[in-house]
């Protein structure tokens, strides 16, 4: 089959690899109708992300159909239309019961490597290195779903494959990201980042009652999807962040504030996220949270921060300080994505919501890949979402 693989920085190829197979009971093999490049998938891009191997097959924004079954899998059968989380899950152990499907205690093979860095294994996840387990991601012809009786969910026919598509990461990652805030009808709320999650957490917080929403980015078609939305925009090239929230919220400021940039962001413009920036230049090891800092000033004292935002290892200097201080709430974590897909398909059937309004490119080719990660990286051709259907 064809599958897109990363060898390096910058470097995705389409290769011809050879086809996954039934290796467990409770596997199904799908073929592959529709899969996304994620915004996160650009920090395997990027070489940011560790423990990546050459030739690894990548993407977790997944559905297909069933075409083969594990015995164990008696859930599904083959012709089930079905979306797949980028997550991992057993649905036996105490974090899966407890509803912590990220932090599934079992799935990831490469456990103990992970331990070693987070003190415990998490779930594991598709295409997205081997301190995740190694997976072979679904930006290909055909994927391998292990623990199938637990995670795929299955679609009701009379939707399309762009309306459920994004049921598999970034619609219940923004519905997590915006829940997190606590909202309980009227707040304002502010997202750094409005690529396909930061826009997505617009509607969603919208859906869950906030007042407002402002949003933060420089890219003029991004912010211009945030308006689509429903948001007040920022764009911070042009203008100081805190300033402009302070001036729009009556010196209030944000009750709540989303981060949905994680590692990459750029743009320091306070003293500290400038002495940030210098200590980044010579400690390349360490993430660039300035995203993150402007979030923690900018929300107002006792409010939350929510950081759906991608991190993989140590992170420079964060303002613990003033989040302290201020008497801030931190939520964050890998979406738990049973607790979310099922309810947000409801809404997308009871037509609340569309989330393929954010698709800006189409191919009917894995062969496109390359040059699409390239594009989605570069922001060019005012590209804000990638969709391939492997099989035209």
């Amino acid at each position: 089959m064809k599958a897109l693989t990363w060898h390096g920085k910058g470097d995705m190829r389409c290769e011809t690899v050879p086809d996954p197979k039934i290796e467990d009971d409770r596997d199904v093999v799908i073929k592959v109708t529709a899969c996304a490049i994620c915004g996160s998938d650009l920090h395997l891009y990027g070489g940011y992300m560790p423990t990546m191997k050459s030739g690894d097959i990548v993407g977790h924004e997944t559905m297909g159909e069933v075409v083969e079954v594990g015995r164990g899998a008696s859930r599904l059968k083959v012709g089930d239309r079905v979306v797949v989380p980028f997550t991992i899950c057993c649905g036996e152990c105490r974090q899966c019961r407890w509803g912590n499907w990220s932090c599934c205690e079992r799935t990831n093979p490469n456990g103990r490597m992970q331990a070693e860095q987070f003190g415990y294994p998490l779930a594991g996840l598709f295409g997205y290195s081997h301190i995740t387990g190694g997976f072979a991601g679904g930006q290909a012809e055909y994927l391998r779903v292990p623990h199938a009786d637990v995670g795929p969910l299955v679609v009701p026919p009379g939707l399309s494959d762009e309306q459920v598509l994004f049921l598999s990461d970034i619609f219940p990652t923004a519905w997590m990201a915006a829940e997190n805030c606590g909202l309980k009808g009227g707040e304002t709320v502010a997202i750094w980042g409005c690529g396909p999650v930061g826009v997505l957490a617009v509607k969603s917080a919208l859906m869950l009652g906030a007042e407002r929403v402002i949003a933060i980015d420089s890219v003029p078609e991004r912010l211009a999807l945030a308006r689509q939305a429903g948001a007040e925009t920022i764009d911070f090239a042009n203008e100081n962040i805190q300033d402009r929230l302070m001036e729009m919220t009556a010196g209030q400021g944000p009750d709540a504030v989303i981060e949905a940039v994680g590692m990459e962001s750029h743009g320091a413009d306070t003293l500290a996220q400038k002495v940030s920036s210098a200590v980044m230049s010579a400690t390349v090891s360490m993430e660039r949270p300035f995203a993150l800092n402007q979030a923690i000033t900018a929300c107002r004292p006792g409010g939350v921060v929510s950081m759906p935002g991608v991190y993989a290892g140590p992170v420079g200097p964060v303002m613990m300080g003033v989040l302290m201080n201020k008497g801030l709430t931190l939520r964050t974590g890998q979406t738990h994505m049973l607790r979310y897909m099922k309810p947000l398909l409801e809404r997308i059937e009871r037509g609340e919501i569309d989330p393929s309004f954010i698709i800006s490119h189409r191919s009917t080719s894995l062969e496109d890949g390359p040059e699409l990660y390239k594009l989605f990286q570069e922001k060019k051709d005012n590209c804000t979402k990638v969709v391939i259907r492997p099989h035209g």
